[in-house]
């Protein structure tokens, strides 16, 4: 993002050169901004409760645990039950082979008569065992779950990281808006002071033309600057997940200082192993990949399960016949084409590619971490010598006021020290945004929770 891109060129004139007459004073942002006040707090939790992003990878979560109580179903008895209503009729047929052939042979009336049939039935199945593959596949559900928690955990801290850049770079626009806002004050005493100058004589027509210019580009600049801080606010609103009006002000904050900033990447890199919750996403997902290969190599061996079902039938409601059985039942596909063979290949073709994303992810860590570290010692360094170059400007400003009051300076040598001190004070602006979102990324590479 442009962040000081708004400020131009422009002529500033301090206070110091003004007469002793009465003179306009700066409009503050308090003065004009809304009496809504948006902190980088407010603007974390209400990335927290509105960012679509963040609802999204929560339902996704709900919906891992959702999955992992179905994987548990069939571990848990199944209990169905039955009833029917049959109105039939009571023909028999003799089957060859099935019925003696005295008895079939007599088997041969057919009667189109009717009778009621009543059927009513229980049955309950337990798992008892199957080597494995139920209960490892519900452990792997669990496991892919707690795997999708911690991808709710990297959204978070993603998009914790997006609002504060954001955040922070429209903090910068309303420093900049500030900026144009306190030169066009200047230009306007400037204009005020030039102006008695012509008229006793003492500056040129020429010097009066320049001031006007100056001032008129000032003020474009300040709507331009104003226009610049609405449209962040925008931004922020979008990185929020808040659809609302941008008639707020940002709070000035800032970010402290990281713990360790200053240390190497070696002794940062622990702890960011450590916290980073990408590390828990794949250590999930690497469990949950074993458990699922462990189940697929039980498919070589046999399951065993148990059902008793209980019946009450008959052709009277009133007068049914009640049967009760049980069973133990042990299934083992003993040859599936070589199925099981390659199911367990691709599962632990699947764990080494697991593997090998989590070595990717170290070395990328590594990176993420050392080119923080080198941002924000190189934003604390710029920042400082930023506000030295503001103090010369401000001191080189000084100068040319005293020799313009005296006739001994020229205009352009006033212009040149104003536009010097313009873009000094922009260049500040710009560089607490870059330490600022350097401090940010350094949280974000070492996985520490925004505002902790």
């Amino acid at each position: 993002m442009r962040v000081y891109a708004s400020v131009t060129a422009v002529v500033l004139c301090t206070a110091s050169i003004a007469p002793a007459w009465a003179e306009p004073q700066p409009v503050s942002v308090a003065e004009v901004s809304s009496p809504k006040v948006l902190s980088l707090r407010d603007a974390l939790q209400a990335a927290k409760a509105h960012q679509p992003q963040i609802l999204l990878a929560r339902a996704q979560t709900a919906a891992a645990h959702a999955r992992a109580d179905q994987a548990r179903a069939p571990i848990l008895p199944q209990l169905s039950g039955t009833a029917s209503y049959q109105r039939t009729t009571a023909n028999f047929v003799a089957r060859p082979g099935a019925v003696p052939s005295q008895f079939a042979s007599t088997a041969t009336a057919t009667s189109l008569d009717t009778f009621n049939y009543f059927s009513f039935g229980l049955q309950l199945t337990q798992y008892i065992w199957d080597f494995g593959q139920t209960t490892r596949k519900w452990q792997a559900a669990q496991a892919t779950a707690e795997a999708q928690h911690a991808t709710e955990q990297v959204t978070a801290l993603q998009i914790a990281t997006n609002v504060q850049n954001t955040y922070f770079a429209a903090r910068a626009q309303k420093a900049l808006l500030q900026v144009a806002r306190d030169n066009l004050a200047n230009q306007d005493r400037h204009l005020v002071q030039v102006t008695a100058f012509v008229q006793v004589g003492t500056r040129p027509e020429i010097d009066l033309a320049q001031a006007r210019t100056d001032r008129a580009n000032a003020s474009v600049q300040v709507i331009a600057s104003e226009n610049n801080y609405a449209v962040a606010k925008a931004q922020l609103n979008a990185a929020m997940g808040v659809e609302g009006s941008v008639d707020y002000d940002i709070q000035d904050d800032q970010l402290p200082p990281v713990s360790g900033e200053d240390l190497g990447t070696e002794e940062l890199l622990p702890e960011a192993l450590k916290q980073r919750p990408e590390f828990l996403v794949l250590s999930r997902q690497i469990s949950a990949q074993k458990l699922l290969l462990s189940a697929t190599k039980g498919g070589y061996g046999p399951s065993l399960g148990a059902t008793m079902s209980l019946t009450d039938a008959g052709t009277n409601i009133s007068q049914l016949a009640l049967n009760l059985s049980a069973s133990v039942n042990l299934n083992w596909p003993i040859f599936q084409g070589l199925l099981t063979m390659s199911q367990v290949k691709e599962q632990s073709a699947n764990l080494a590619v697991l593997d090998a994303q989590l070595a990717t992810l170290r070395q990328q860590v590594r990176v993420e971490l050392e080119s923080a570290r080198l941002q924000v010692r190189a934003s604390k360094a710029t920042y400082g010598a930023v506000q030295e170059a503001q103090t010369n400007a401000k001191e080189r400003l000084r100068l040319a006021e005293a020799r313009y009051r005296t006739g001994v300076g020229s205009m352009i040598e006033l212009g040149d020290a104003q536009v010097a001190l313009t873009a000094a004070s922009a260049q500040l602006v710009q560089a607490e945004y870059s330490l600022a979102s350097a401090r940010a990324q350094l949280v974000r590479a070492l996985g520490q929770q925004p505002g902790a």
